[in-house]
């Protein structure tokens, strides 16, 4: 299955149903109600996910692999990240996909006590515009970036813009801003990334799944984003680097935290988690964030997504199932990351997320 569509799938609210490899038809909507575990167990499921879409791709494929390796039955339904977080918090799924981490209030309102976060692959948030004018991509710097979305510059010739674009036909053209319509991980990443570099922007709208914008037309999901970019001269916005490729958008090279402008790649994104990583103690608590991290390679939006799950699970032959299929996803799994436009993990890091995950299985949590 290709990766167009699968992000079809997504974006029309089918459901992984991986207990035999297809998609079976569902609702997609970040409030929609808690799918049945009855229901998922009555058709032989094992484990029950949902949550962000972003991962919607590697998951599905992950889960067929793992179910025609094992036989384990796994169902992920790709609802949004808000949902899923919620469906976990109620109990009513053994785990959830989140593009952004709960916060500290989200995880003392969870019913089955304390989550943990499990990095499973990385992405990136690109900067994608509508300028046929431009015949080479756009370096854009953090700080033009947020006085973009903040409404203080506002043509594509601006100043400051032609100065970071030597020989770019820039043209007197107004800029249109387009952003997310709803809560979603792709906007806490973006939003993180602005807050790390522009004061302006740290005072204003700040760090969030869902804010007040300043300027700009709200778009439904990645694709409404990205759809509305390609249709619309003088557009720009932001969407995952995989909805940007799929739609053959320009995206912008961006001036890291070394003052290199760096394209988004499978490479520098891995380059972002590398840096980030050597510079993080041993943690058992992986929300952490990696935009703007060190290295001359490194893309400054980038950012994991996680896997949820309750550190105190009350079924132990679930959560040995869960685990495992956890595991084999950060070793055997990783290997599917770079032909679905995802960045693997470092190795470092799933060592130690293996070792985590190890602890817990054989620990008394279980």
């Amino acid at each position: 299955m290709t990766r167009s569509t699968l992000f079809a799938l997504a974006a029309a609210g089918l459901v992984s149903a991986a207990c035999s490899g297809t998609e079976s038809r569902g609702t997609r909507d970040s409030a929609a109600a808690s799918p049945s575990p009855a229901t998922a167990r009555s058709g032989g499921v094992d484990l029950t996910g949902a949550g962000a879409t972003f991962p919607y791709p590697i998951y599905s494929k992950w889960i067929s692999d793992y179910t025609a390796k094992t036989g384990i039955k796994i169902n992920y339904q790709a609802i949004g990240s808000g949902g899923g977080i919620r469906q976990l918090s109620e109990g009513t799924v053994d785990f959830a996909g989140s593009d952004a981490p709960m916060t500290d209030e989200e995880m003392a309102k969870a019913k089955g006590g304390p989550i943990i976060h499990i990095p499973t692959v990385l992405g990136a948030v690109v900067i994608t515009y509508n300028l046929p004018e431009a015949t080479q991509p756009l370096s854009l710097s953090g700080d033009v970036v947020a006085d973009i979305f903040l409404g203080k510059i506002t043509k594509w010739n601006d100043g400051r813009i032609a100065s970071l674009n030597s020989g770019v036909k820039l043209p007197a053209k107004a800029i249109l801003v387009v952003h997310r319509a709803e809560a979603s991980g792709t906007t806490y990443i973006f939003s993180d990334y602005l807050t790390a570099v522009s004061p302006a922007w740290s005072s204003g709208p700040g760090k969030g799944k869902e804010l007040k914008w300043p300027v700009g037309l709200g778009g439904k999901g990645n694709d409404g984003v990205s759809g509305q970019v390609k249709q619309t001269p003088g557009t720009i916005g932001y969407v995952e680097l995989a909805y940007a490729n799929q739609n053959k958008l320009p995206v912008a090279k961006i001036k890291n935290a070394a003052g290199q402008f760096v394209v988004p790649t499978i490479e520098s994104i891995t380059a972002a988690a590398a840096g980030a990583v050597e510079k993080l103690p041993p943690t058992t608590d992986y929300r952490v964030s990696i935009v703007n991290a060190p290295g001359a390679q490194a893309y400054p939006i980038s950012s994991f997504t996680w896997l949820l799950m309750y550190e105190k699970q009350t079924d132990a032959t679930k959560a040995k199932k869960l685990t495992d299929f956890l595991k084999w996803a950060l070793t055997d799994g990783e290997g599917s990351a770079g032909a679905l436009d995802y960045a693997p993990l470092p190795d470092a890091l799933s060592k130690q997320l293996l070792e985590k995950l190890a602890s817990i299985q054989g620990g008394t949590a279980w």
